[in-house]
């Protein structure tokens, strides 16, 4: 295992963001989400070319859409955009009521289907679940879940990753490409006391990145579980992150400003960029 601090750039935008959330990069543009500022913005690494949403409610995640537009995750469930992002329309009404549960992370896998969780505001009870929609609707297909959080699958297509952000565990799944069913669920990873797995990404080598809030730092984890490298960043809430760039080599990490005197830096809320000796494969738009 080897480990490392890190002063690393960031991304040059003119503002902060209250709990930044799930990064995702179309091969010139930044899309990330302000969950608590309810605001969609996307932006060259260059920060000279910036577009911001204000969104209805308060947002989990948003992914574009093949045909244009986005698909998001909101308190009461899953929305698609207009092509320019300035209307919303339902195309599913959560189970959960909006007044405890709202949804948190999301992301398209290989094949264009959208998963993403739900979690409690209070994440004291294994009240929520993970989603799949796919031509067929939406279907649930975990349950039993407090927080849910960082999602994706490796390069090979046959593992699934997903984490309960408070029982601090990363699961791994087996997962088949074509029909996008999961099985064989087992621990992948399991956090100390002290902070707890957020989002996170998969690289081109098979390792899983997390990154860890309360926890200032991203640990990266090899195929079979094994911690292989944490970074020590300099802001307190690193909430997720996913590869960017030319080559997709720099790692984009989105972050979240405290509310109270815990704020560790300047740097909390910024997107950090940071180079990395690995890269990360291409992301998929919806196509549902």
């Amino acid at each position: 295992m080897h480990e490392k601090t890190l002063n690393p750039d960031i991304l040059g935008l003119p503002f902060s963001t209250a709990l930044g959330e799930g990064p995702y990069w179309d091969g010139s543009r930044l899309g990330f989400v302000d969950i608590l500022g309810r605001k969609l913005h996307t932006a060259t690494l260059d920060g000279t070319q910036v577009t911001t949403h204000d969104l209805p409610q308060l947002v989990g995640f948003a992914v574009p859409h093949a045909e244009g537009g986005w698909v998001a995750g909101f308190t009461d469930g899953l929305w698609r955009s207009s092509a320019d992002g300035s209307r919303w329309e339902q195309i599913w009404q959560a189970p959960h009521s909006p007044a405890t549960h709202r949804f948190n992370d999301g992301k398209t896998d290989p094949r264009g289907r959208v998963w993403f969780g739900s979690m409690t505001y209070a994440e004291d009870e294994p009240t929520s679940a993970l989603y799949r929609w796919d031509a067929e609707g939406v279907s649930q297909q975990v349950s039993g879940i407090t927080t849910s959080n960082g999602l994706d699958w490796s390069p090979d297509r046959r593992t699934f990753y997903y984490t309960d952000s408070i029982p601090r565990v990363i699961w791994a799944f087996d997962y088949d490409d074509e029909s996008g069913t999961i099985g064989n669920r087992r621990v992948f990873a399991q956090d100390p006391d002290g902070y707890v797995p957020d989002g996170g990404t998969i690289d081109d080598e098979g390792c899983f990145w997390s990154a860890k809030w309360n926890g200032a730092r991203l640990v990266r984890y090899a195929p079979d579980g094994r911690v292989d490298l944490v970074w020590h960043l300099p802001v307190n809430n690193p909430t997720s992150c996913c590869f960017v760039g030319p080559d997709r080599s720099i790692l984009a990490v989105t972050t979240a400003t405290p509310p109270d005197s815990t704020r560790a830096s300047e740097l909390d809320g910024r997107v950090l960029l940071i180079p990395t000796t690995t890269t990360g494969p291409a992301a998929t738009s919806a196509s549902i």
